[in-house]
């Protein structure tokens, strides 16, 4: 088959300041080895993916640091985004891209900063995926069975009852994409067993994208026709017109809430959206207290913490659940069940003008 990856690496990272910024975001940070997210993820797909058939998302300041860390990946297979307008209008102007030169390829739609601990397995799912979105006009994603009633994740609801297989793995019938749920809701679809977590992870055909489009999303397809004029007359004005007036919409409120014919494959090859700073505890090593430590600490009567302070020493006493990061223009202290709310703090950043700590 003719796999192609599309790598959406457009993302801000807020939830990651102050380490994380405009400049150098989560996805170009070493943040769960010594490689960064990206190189990661590009990794992983090398095995079954040739780097001539790797896709990037991101802006020009972005793509030109792609460039830096990825020079594998030719220089037109990094696309340029004039503007971030969510997940939809990347993913169509990727796809365009690719449907002009074949139409029939499969395309693999991966963020970033995900974290895959088994990537052999991943592997072989993709394969499978790939199988079951080049047998029929289905759009693919995989769904990650809940470890916990998380409330920060969307959920999806799916038919167990005959699955289709491909590559000997079941593919269940999508009935719902669910918004993220309180507390109660979300312990309710783990108790149901039929709710898994959204990976934000697709694929489909390059074809079929275009046709599911045209059926349940006929507002986008409009974008879609002239991004596609645009991609193939190779005009970036005209590129960067369309992002002007395109929504700021991300592809499942723009396409995968509303199709049929989506098929979930089940995703338990280790995955971690490395959503915020308190998932790194379940990444990096722990001391016998239970901290997560990078950069010189002394921890007295302290439990559960995680520093990033790799330039000064850091001394906590008698504190449990608390993130220090340490950066040179910025300090943040946090309890870890608050961490959701770092975006909030970039929020605030950004309405008192201080654009120099973004």
């Amino acid at each position: 088959m003719d796999i192609r990856a599309i790598i959406m690496a457009g993302g801000t990272g807020t939830r990651f300041w102050p380490l994380s910024k405009k400049k150098k975001p989560k996805q170009f940070l070493p943040i769960v080895s010594e490689k960064t997210m990206i190189e990661e993820t590009v990794n992983r797909l090398l095995p079954r993916v040739s780097s001539t058939k790797i896709y990037t998302v991101a802006d020009p300041d972005l793509t030109q640091t792609i460039g830096n860390l990825l020079p594998e990946i030719p220089k037109e297979n990094r696309l340029i985004e004039p503007l971030g307008k969510n997940t939809a209008p990347s993913l169509m102007l990727a796809t365009a891209r690719i449907y002009l030169h074949s139409p029939k390829a499969v395309l693999a739609a991966l963020p970033a900063d995900h974290l895959i601990k088994n990537p052999s397995l991943f592997l072989k799912k993709l394969e499978a995926g790939a199988s079951a979105a080049a047998a029929g006009e289905f759009l693919i994603t995989f769904g990650i069975p809940p470890a916990y009633p998380a409330t920060g994740y969307g959920y999806i609801n799916f038919s167990q009852d005959d699955p289709l297989r491909y590559q000997n793995e079941p593919f269940y019938s999508v009935q719902e994409f669910k918004e993220k749920p309180d507390y109660e809701k979300a312990r309710t679809f783990m108790e149901e067993g039929n709710y898994f977590w959204n990976s934000g992870m697709f694929l489909w055909q390059a074809d079929v994208f275009a046709k599911k489009l045209e059926l349940h999303a006929p507002s986008m397809f409009t974008y879609w026709k002239k991004i596609l004029e645009a991609t193939q007359d190779n005009d970036e004005a005209q590129i960067a017109s369309i992002y002007e007036e395109i929504p700021s919409i991300s592809i499942d409120y723009a396409l995968m809430e509303k199709a049929e014919g989506v098929l979930m494959s089940k995703g338990d090859f280790g995955w971690s959206d490395v959503g915020a700073w308190s998932s790194l505890a379940d990444i990096w090593p722990l001391d016998k207290e239970g901290n997560a430590l990078r950069g010189e600490s002394i921890l007295l009567d302290s439990q559960n913490c995680l520093i990033l302070n790799p330039n000064k020493l850091t001394a906590l006493i008698g504190v449990k659940d608390i993130i220090v990061v340490d950066t040179e223009d910025a300090l943040l202290i946090a309890h870890k069940s608050q961490d959701q709310k770092v975006k909030d703090v970039v929020e605030k950043i950004k309405e008192k003008g201080k654009v120099e700590y973004l």
